[in-house]
């Protein structure tokens, strides 16, 4: 098999990051794709600044050592805390994701709009500018929401404990007149379904990832001179995947191919646990 035209390391606290895979993959089919799940240490949201640059930093050399052409950091926790010490150590794209609230207050037609994220996303400088920047004509709502990704990290899209929690964040934000949903974590585009029973027709849901994945192909096609058209006409050119995960939970590869809906090989993560 010939060698993929390029190599991009993915990683997220969990699996929620596998939203994003899914669009990188779309747009470079035939691309070596490594996704790193740090299940062990989920959700980052829970945690503190300092613990999750180091964490990610540690992840990040794990990618480095692998020969990746790019790394995208699909975690918005880890987006908003690391991405400057990462791309500070990286002589290649580094691609990270933020709340699409730029996009947001330009569809809204109610001129309210909700971003749902974990503690640590919302809280964030990051968000702040965000808001600061495009949300002048538009009422911002944010919503904390914590206990959702475990939901996701144990494979659960649908209990009625996740609708009753979902729908606790959910029905202020509807009352208040959010007709735009912007979902600030790569966890929750896997509650699609359900946040769309429990919004209705007439809110919109953003997820940032095929944006991301977008922005992915611009900087390889700038960095490697790698664009989606050279991928997808590329013969003999298969696509392998690699997923590492910091966790020895054996349900979690069940989760991952459910969430992917294929089966997947799932490696331990050679990473020591040193941070505290």
């Amino acid at each position: 098999m010939a060698k993929a035209l390029v190599k991009v390391g993915i990683f997220d606290s969990g699996v929620g990051g596998l939203s994003v895979f899914r669009e990188i993959r779309l747009a470079l089919p035939t691309a070596e794709l490594i996704y790193v799940a740090d299940s062990a240490h989920a959700p980052y949201g829970d945690r503190s600044p300092a613990y999750i640059v180091g964490r990610s930093l540690q992840i990040t050399d794990f990618l480095v050592a692998q020969d990746v052409d790019a790394i995208v950091i699909a975690c918005n926790t880890a987006s908003v805390h690391a991405v400057k010490a990462i791309r500070a150590g990286c002589h290649f794209p580094v691609i990270a994701i933020e709340p699409a609230i730029k996009p947001a207050a330009r569809l809204s037609q109610s001129k309210i709009i909700a971003v749902l994220a974990t503690s640590q996303t919302i809280a964030s400088e990051s968000v702040s500018n965000l808001v600061a920047s495009y949300g002048h004509d538009v009422k911002v709502l944010l919503q904390a929401c914590p206990g959702l990704v475990e939901h996701i990290e144990s494979g659960d899209l649908s209990s009625s404990a996740l609708r009753s929690k979902l729908s606790s964040y959910l029905s202020p934000l509807l009352e208040q007149g959010a007709d735009t949903i912007v979902l600030g974590c790569t966890h929750y585009p896997f509650l699609g379904l359900l946040l769309n029973e429990l919004a209705g027709p007439k809110v919109r849901l953003l997820d940032p990832a095929p944006a991301v994945a977008r922005e992915l192909v611009r900087r390889l096609n700038t960095h490697l001179r790698v664009n989606e058209n050279s991928n997808k006409n590329a013969e003999n050119v298969g696509h392998p995947e690699t997923f590492y995960s910091s966790s020895a939970s054996a349900s979690l590869k069940v989760v991952i191919e459910g969430l992917l809906q294929r089966s997947v090989e799932l490696h331990p993560l050679p990473l020591l646990d040193n941070l505290q």
